[in-house]
């Protein structure tokens, strides 16, 4: 590792936000003064296999490595129009759709099995 790799690694432990990227830089650090994989776990509490990854990872692909790599999320289940409409009734009263089972809106309030029970 050169000198500036190390300083640049240690910039970031310094500020980094994210504590995934802080985790990873450290283990990089410790590694790069010579750490063993086993004092590596034992002081940071993380798996033989999780630094053996960061270090290769490091390795392999510099800098980049220590960045979190998040999944993409789940697509949603409605769109735009229906979550506008959603949120337009839920800021009217349940009398106001002729619905006098309860006067507030609740997630219950809110079923299909209500609304066609209580109409």
């Amino acid at each position: 590792m050169s000198t500036e790799e190390g300083r640049r690694l240690q910039r970031i432990s310094r500020t980094a936000k994210d504590p995934v990227k802080l985790r990873r830089t450290i283990v990089v650090l410790m590694s790069a003064q010579g750490r063993t994989v086993k004092d590596i776990t034992t002081l940071m509490q993380v798996g033989e296999d999780y630094v053996r990854e960061v270090i290769h990872a490091f390795n392999g692909r510099g800098f980049d490595a220590l960045d979190p790599k998040w999944s993409g999320r789940r697509p949603r289940t409605i769109n735009d129009e229906v979550r506008e409409r959603i949120c337009l009734i839920a800021r009217t009263s349940p009398a106001d759709w002729k619905i006098t089972a309860f006067s507030t809106w609740s997630l219950t309030g809110c079923s299909p099995s209500t609304w066609s029970s209580t109409r």
